[in-house]
């Protein structure tokens, strides 16, 4: 009996766990005002900037996200990626730089995770008291 008990726990803990993330992703994909979610605005982006992006930035890019779980690196690439590329857009960048880009990976992630961006940032040698107002 116990044993059906934990099993019962264990599964409905799961399928909460599940349809939260799942949720998530729903309410992200639902359009606002402009008709456009969440995420086609960060696809826009990235598809209007890729052009600007040389392969240094790329490789300090994967090297920046390269703390966050194999799991969930592709979709903060691809959100890290939508804002350099909307700050590219509003600030008429003729190509991405490294200013550029730290500061939009600081303003797309969330600020629980920017300890491991100081981390990163201070092995790279790259100095941050520019984007200290930031963080």
């Amino acid at each position: 009996m116990y044993f059906i008990l934990f099993w019962v726990v264990v599964l409905i803990s799961f399928f909460a766990i599940g349809g939260f993330f799942m949720f998530r992703k729903f309410l992200k994909r639902m359009p606002k005002e402009d008709g456009k979610s969440d995420l086609d605005w960060e696809e826009h982006y990235v598809n209007e900037t890729r052009h600007l992006w040389q392969q240094k930035e790329k490789d300090l890019l994967e090297d920046l996200v390269s703390p966050v779980p194999e799991l969930f690196r592709d979709v903060a690439r691809m959100k890290i990626a939508g804002k350099i590329g909307e700050l590219a857009l509003k600030e008429k960048a003729a190509q991405i730089n490294q200013d550029l880009l730290i500061r939009g990976y600081i303003l797309a992630t969330p600020k629980r995770d920017h300890k491991f961006l100081r981390k990163k940032l201070t092995e790279k040698q790259i100095n941050m008291t520019p984007y200290e107002h930031l963080f």
